[in-house]
């Protein structure tokens, strides 16, 4: 029997566009931030891994093309990506760039001119001076051009290890998949603390 779709299965969709948008007008790439805050909160709310496990359009992106058009080797990924250490040495790197993000769309505010570059795995900068910013102030798209490096680097990382291993090996270490997992963890134990002892008679 064929499985029915429901409305998430097509998220995919969401994740295609932001890439696409991103390149005619980068001031889209604010739109990221939907994928950084709405994990944070399910896992906060409700203690699970839903968004990864049902809303990631992302996940689901390299599901269709690896899985469904075949363009993955569908061979486990090392073990050493799925390991606590490359996992949460990948999040530090990855919360790194992200403050330094931060950083220079503080120094354009307070002054600096904007770099209209978006740059790929955080060592080629592509120039992207197409896109008109003027109307908005400077600080707005120099946060823009800083997250859309930093989607459009992890998606380029998602789809290298799609090809060589399974279709959603970016999941394995993905920083938000971490991040979730963590706060996931930390609400099972403040339960298990707060559980009330049972009295023995």
């Amino acid at each position: 029997m064929k499985k029915t779709k429901n409305w998430y299965d097509y998220l995919w969709i969401a994740s295609a566009l932001y890439l696409i948008l991103g390149l005619f007008n980068i001031l889209f790439a604010w739109l990221g931030m939907i994928c950084f805050i709405t994990p944070l909160i399910i896992a906060i709310v409700k203690g699970n891994k839903a968004y990864c496990n049902k809303y990631c359009g992302r996940g689901k992106l390299f599901q269709l093309i690896g899985g469904n058009f075949g363009l993955s080797r569908k061979k486990n990924p090392p073990k050493f990506l799925s390991s606590k250490w490359f996992r949460y040495g990948f999040l530090t790197f990855f919360m790194t760039m992200f403050m330094l993000m931060i950083y220079n769309t503080y120094l354009v505010f307070s002054g600096m001119n904007l770099s209209e570059t978006v740059t790929l795995l955080w060592t080629f900068k592509l120039p992207w001076n197409w896109t008109n910013t003027s109307i908005v102030s400077p600080w707005i798209a120099q946060f823009a051009f800083g997250l859309y490096s930093i989607m459009l680097t992890s998606t380029i990382l998602g789809f290298a290890t799609m090809i060589l291993f399974k279709p959603r090996s970016w999941c394995v270490y993905c920083p938000m998949g971490t991040m979730t997992q963590g706060i996931c963890q930390l609400k099972d134990r403040e339960k298990t603390t707060e559980r009330p002892l049972v009295e023995e008679f």
